[in-house]
């Protein structure tokens, strides 16, 4: 069984490299994918039908766990849709567009808002809260629907969900696990969270502007807009548009309030986001079409789901790889993995912490790339634990740094995993922008990397 896990966590290591090569290349992973977890299946079973029924079954089980996220934006796009077709979206839009005038505006507005959002009730339910009403008036500013996806998953899945000083899931499992009060881990984090935030969001601002104006990122709308506005305009009384445009802002409104009041988070909180969009696709479609209001519904609802799995079906066979990972492995493949074993990508980051000497920058370095390998599940939760564990044994060891390793290790691995360079961790931000989630993961990825060495280096002066 020992010389089977090493051979798992060589597989496993190979064929990430060969995902991230083909990812830059801008070469499809499908095949790689489909094969590693093929070749992880019959390492760990030695059994020829139980790996092919592998395959399969893993791609149900990353269906399973993206599905919330998959209605989501489906529904979103549903009621955009509908908003678009109905002209209500233009009177939506208008405030904001009397303020946002330049793609600089946009960039940094949208953001901050986002940010603000995501830490009261994490980056989901903002990107859907915000996406389809400022994603016009970004793309009327200048702004590339890639710049918009990045300005709202930088913020919200990168500083907002790193930090997590509202909510605290994130410190708090760090924190425990290092055997440490959440206040301390918290206010470890704290200038941890602004210079990576800083530097990642500047830098992706800096490049974004530079790729602007050399036209190796042109401006253009979203497919998503476009296509809702190449539909046929419903005619509607210009008094009800107006209602309509207030009551919506309302509603959601009321949603921000049920979220504060019931304290709905996470799940729970796009949950009442889904059904608040399809209460107003309905009325929207009723109010609009009238006598054919019902088949209308019917036809936003298509459409919205046709758009959801469109933009999701390249993301499944490579969610499915990178789940066998962590808790996928048991669930798709069965209990083969030894007692002792965390799942495969944490293993790795236990092997590395076992081998490196110790000093406060190995440690820093370590702990940061633990982190980061902890997230490549796409998760960016599922190894902080591990991290909090690590940063204890290395702070034991060199005698002082425990908050600020932990809280080191839980940038790291939610930068990576929580949404900013993982691709199907992407989805919520890239389907509501219409763009696809693998490039923004390649523009994401130079501005996280340097704010990550940035960060780690500031770790090392405060330990």
């Amino acid at each position: 069984m020992g010389m089977d896990l090493v051979s798992l966590h060589w597989i496993y290591i190979s064929f990430i490299l060969l995902i991230l090569g083909f990812m830059i290349i801008r070469r499809d992973t499908t095949i790689i994918c489909i094969i590693g977890i093929f070749l992880l299946s019959f390492t760990a079973t030695s059994s020829l039908t139980g790996s092919i029924s592998g395959v399969f079954s893993s791609f149900i089980y990353a269906i399973t766990e993206l599905l919330p996220t998959i209605l989501i934006i489906s529904i979103i796009v549903s009621m955009s849709k509908a908003l678009i077709t109905t002209g209500v979206n233009d009177m939506m839009i208008s405030p904001f567009a009397r303020f946002i005038k330049t793609p600089t505006l946009a960039y940094w507005v949208i953001g901050l808002v986002m940010m603000i959002i995501s830490f009261f009730f994490w980056p989901s339910p903002a990107i859907a809260l915000l996406g389809a009403v400022l994603l016009p008036v970004a793309l009327r500013a200048g702004l590339p629907a890639l710049g918009v996806a990045m300005a709202m998953n930088l913020f919200g899945h990168g500083i907002a969900l790193s930090g997590d000083f509202v909510i605290q899931a994130a410190p708090k499992l760090t924190a425990d696990a290092a055997g440490l009060p959440v206040s301390d881990v918290i206010q470890a984090s704290v200038p941890l969270v602004i210079t990576m935030g800083v530097v990642t969001t500047v830098t992706a601002f800096i490049f974004l502007k530079r790729d602007l104006k050399n036209g190796t990122l042109p401006v253009q709308a979203s497919p998503l807009i476009e296509a809702a506005e190449n539909t046929e305009k419903v005619q509607m009384p210009l008094v009800l548009k107006r209602i309509l445009a207030l009551l919506i802002p309302i509603l959601f409104a009321l949603n921000v309030w049920a979220m504060f009041t019931f304290n709905l988070q996470g799940g729970d909180a796009t949950a009442l986001i889904g059904g608040t969009s399809l209460f107003i696709l309905m009325i929207i479609s009723i109010i609009g079409h009238q006598n054919k209001g019902l088949e209308k519904t019917t036809s936003y609802l298509i459409e919205g789901f046709q758009f959801g799995f469109k933009v999701f079906g390249p993301v499944i066979p490579i969610a499915a790889f990178f789940y066998l990972g962590d808790a996928g492995f048991t669930s798709i493949i069965g209990d083969f993995l030894p007692k002792g074993s965390h799942g495969i990508v944490n293993d790795l980051g236990v092997a590395i912490s076992s081998v490196v000497p110790l000093n406060e920058q190995i440690a820093a370095v370590t702990v940061m790339t633990i982190g980061a390998i902890t997230g490549l599940d796409g998760s960016g939760f599922s190894g902080i634990s591990l991290v909090g564990s690590i940063s204890q044994l290395f702070a034991t060891a060199i005698g002082s740094g425990t908050a600020t390793l932990t809280a080191l290790g839980q940038v790291a691995g939610i930068w990576v995993g929580g949404g900013t360079l993982i691709p199907w961790a992407l989805i919520p931000a890239a389907a509501i922008c219409g763009v696809s989630p693998f490039e923004l993961a390649r523009r994401n990825l130079k501005p996280v990397a340097i704010g990550l060495v940035v960060t780690t280096v500031v770790a090392m002066f405060l330990i």
